[in-house]
């Protein structure tokens, strides 16, 4: 049976220049947020803290507090 990756959160690991999929799915949730962001969206993460954000305002926020 095939296994489809819709709707399945993927594991990521972040480089500074890119990410590893280590368990595959079609996104992955905004550590700010909680909103999903699909992988070919994804712009936004932090290598110290191994998360993504949906925006460059979430990460700001994740980094330098509110």
């Amino acid at each position: 049976m095939l296994m489809s990756n819709t709707a399945r959160a993927a594991r990521l690991h972040y480089m500074a220049n890119g990410f590893r999929v280590l368990a595959p799915g079609d996104h992955v949730v905004c550590a700010v947020s909680g909103e999903r962001i699909p992988l070919d969206m994804l712009r936004y993460w932090s290598v110290e803290r191994q998360e993504p954000y949906a925006s460059a305002q979430h990460a700001a926020e994740a980094i330098h507090g509110k």
